[in-house]
C-alpha cells in the first residue's frame, strides 16, 4: 500500500499533534487538581498543583482553534466500513461537546481566578482579568466550572470508550485514523 493510500484513511500528522497534545494537557490539568488535595490548605505543593492545573487548562485554549480550522477546513477521513447513521450523529454531538468542553472550561477557570481577584498565572506570564474582583460571581463561576469539570469526565470516558468499541467490536478504523504513526487497517491486507 502507498503512503498516499495511508494518508488516505488518517488525519493529517498535526491533527493527531493536536489531538494528542490536548488529551495530554487535560489529563494533567484533571491529575494536577486531584492531586492537590493530598496537601494541606496553603502548603506549597497544593499551590503549585493548583497553579499547573490552570496553566495546563488555559493551554488548551490556544490549541483548539488550529484543532477545530483543521476538523472543519481538512480532510475528515472516512470510517471504514461505515457505521450506522445514528452513531455518526452521536458522534458530530460528542465531539461538539468536546469541542464546548475545551472552549469553555479554560474560560470559566479565567473568569472565576479574574473575579476572585487572583492572579491568572500561564508559564510566567501573568494574564489579563476578564472581569472586576466579584467575589461572590467568582463562587458562582467556580461552582459551574467544578460540575461541568464533573460532566467532562463522563464525555472523556464516553469518547475513549466509543473509540475502544469501534476499534476491538466493530473492527472499524476509527482508533487507527487518529493514532500516531498507525497505518489504516487497509495498508494491513498486503
Amino acid at each position: 500500500m502507498t503512503t498516499a493510500s495511508i494518508s488516505d484513511d488518517s488525519y493529517d500528522k498535526s491533527i493527531k499533534a493536536l489531538h494528542w497534545l490536548t488529551a495530554v494537557l487535560i489529563v494533567a490539568a484533571y491529575a494536577f487538581i486531584e492531586l492537590r488535595e493530598l496537601f494541606p490548605k496553603g502548603s506549597d505543593l497544593r499551590e503549585a498543583m493548583k497553579a499547573l492545573h490552570f496553566m495546563l487548562g488555559l493551554s488548551v485554549l490556544p490549541l483548539l482553534f488550529p484543532r477545530l480550522l483543521g476538523r472543519f477546513l481538512g480532510k475528515v477521513p472516512a470510517i471504514s466500513p461505515e457505521p450506522p447513521v445514528w452513531q455518526q450523529t452521536t458522534a458530530k454531538l460528542s465531539h461538539l461537546a468536546l469541542y464546548a468542553f475545551m472552549l469553555i472550561m479554560p474560560l470559566l477557570g479565567w473568569l472565576m481566578l479574574s473575579a476572585a481577584g487572583k492572579p491568572i498565572p500561564f508559564f510566567g506570564l501573568h494574564l489579563p482579568p476578564l472581569v472586576a474582583e466579584d467575589k461572590a460571581f467568582a463562587k458562582q463561576v467556580k461552582e459551574i466550572h467544578e460540575a461541568i469539570g464533573v460532566f467532562g469526565y463522563y464525555l472523556i470516558a464516553l469518547h475513549v470508550l466509543a473509540s475502544l468499541y469501534h476499534h476491538y467490536v466493530q473492527r472499524d478504523n476509527t482508533l487507527l485514523r487518529m493514532s500516531p504513526g498507525q497505518p489504516s487497517r487497509s495498508t494491513n491486507l498486503d
